[in-house]
């Protein structure tokens, strides 16, 4: 943004509440103004013909960007993505202790990555592994949906499951 001096067309438009009549004025009128307020001339946009300024505290209106800019980084929510692993084989406690764990991750507003990693010969039983996803996935229908049905990639298949949305 230009402030002041570094301004170079030779007329602006006025908006803003410190000018009284809002339009287009030369640029040494509009910077005769904002000098009798104490204050800058700020080019808004600069892409328009006449430019868009405005008379405000510059280093005011600089802190409140970011401030603005702080708050929004705040507000943004960070996806967190935990994962849990499986075997092919995996036994019907260890399903369950696991199952309980990812209900609380999916509680608590994360993402669960749910893998089957297949070792040596175990290969072979894709199509286990893939039921195990699509159960597991099923047992969490309330907490989460299935982002992506299972995929085989390399040695394990992946599943990623996200939370549902609270009302």
């Amino acid at each position: 943004m230009r402030i002041n001096e570094e301004i170079t067309a030779p007329k602006v438009r006025l908006v803003g509440d410190n000018v009284g009549e809002q339009g287009i004025y030369s640029t040494s009128e509009a910077l005769k103004k904002a000098d009798e307020l104490g204050l800058d001339l700020v080019e808004i946009t600069a892409k328009v013909d006449p430019p868009v300024c405005k008379i405000i505290d510059y280093q005011k209106y600089l802190y409140q960007q970011k401030r603005k800019a702080k708050e929004m980084k705040a507000n943004s929510t960070k996806v967190v993505i935990k994962e849990i692993r499986f075997g092919p084989n995996t036994d019907e406690h260890d399903f369950q202790f696991k199952l309980k764990h990812a209900i609380g991750f999916l509680q608590e507003g994360a993402k669960v990555k749910a893998s089957v990693f297949f070792k040596g010969r175990a290969i072979l039983y894709v199509d286990q592994g893939e039921k195990l996803l699509l159960r597991f996935a099923v047992e969490l229908e309330e907490y989460g949906r299935a982002e992506q049905m299972p995929k085989l990639e390399g040695k394990r298949m992946m599943m990623m499951i996200a939370p549902v949305k609270k009302k």
